[in-house]
């Protein structure tokens, strides 16, 4: 099963606070996941901590799953990085940073591994 929903990323306090260890599992923990609401989760059959691959017309990539109820029906969630930077549009129209807001996805369960920092930037070089 898959979820069609609206993608956005931001900064958060984690993931700024660990932004010098980039290589490091806490910036990992801090940056690597996937934020939706329980109700979307239980769409696709997905369980907290399980992984989940969000696809865009740009890009896929796997991620674990967290819960946040505040997140509208709908909305998925990665903390800005190279996590969400896999999925967004290269595109930065001139002003030198990508749109983070309002990328439409898909998001499946994924039995595929969650990349690290430095396998990704492998991938994506």
């Amino acid at each position: 099963m898959e979820l069609k929903a609206t993608f956005i990323s931001g900064r958060t306090v984690d993931q700024g606070c660990n932004l010098e260890n980039k290589t490091s599992k806490a910036y990992f923990d801090a940056a690597g996941y996937c934020e939706m609401n329980s109700a979307d989760a239980g769409k696709i059959g997905v369980e907290p901590g399980s992984n989940v691959k969000v696809a865009t017309d740009f890009g896929s990539v796997v991620v674990p799953l967290k819960i946040c109820e505040g997140n509208p029906d709908g909305l998925i969630f990665i903390p800005m990085g190279p996590w969400a930077n896999a999925v967004v549009d290269p595109n930065t129209c001139g002003c030198g940073m990508p749109g983070f807001k309002g990328i439409p996805a898909v998001v499946e369960s994924s039995s595929e591994d969650a990349p690290t920092m430095p396998q990704l930037m492998a991938r994506l070089k």
